[in-house]
């Protein structure tokens, strides 16, 4: 079981890694997102104006989506090291890479 801490409440999810596929690792990132992204980046990636819309990121550079989930982007996101993992993390980025 994951729990990741989020404005203060605790989110629980159970996530299953046993050799998934792309498409397995993009639903995993999207259950990651709704838990995790979905309250400042909008439903399916659907920004409200409050945070990035994550549709426009770059599609070609894991390495900086990397950084900024785990390290966050100053006062605009806080870094989430130490809550998600380097697979929810690629979970994420194969979610992202759909476009929602």
């Amino acid at each position: 079981m994951r729990c990741y801490l989020f404005a203060g409440v605790v989110l629980s999810g159970l996530w299953s890694f046993a050799s998934p596929s792309l498409a397995d690792d993009a639903a995993i990132g999207r259950e990651i997102y709704r838990d995790v992204c979905a309250a400042c980046h909008g439903k399916d990636m659907v920004s409200s104006g409050v945070a990035f819309d994550l549709r426009k990121f770059p599609k070609d550079d894991p390495s900086r989506f990397q950084n900024s989930v785990l390290n966050g982007k100053g006062t605009a996101m806080p870094p989430w090291r130490g809550q998600l993992s380097q697979e929810d993390v690629k979970a994420l980025w194969d979610y992202l890479k759909t476009s929602g």
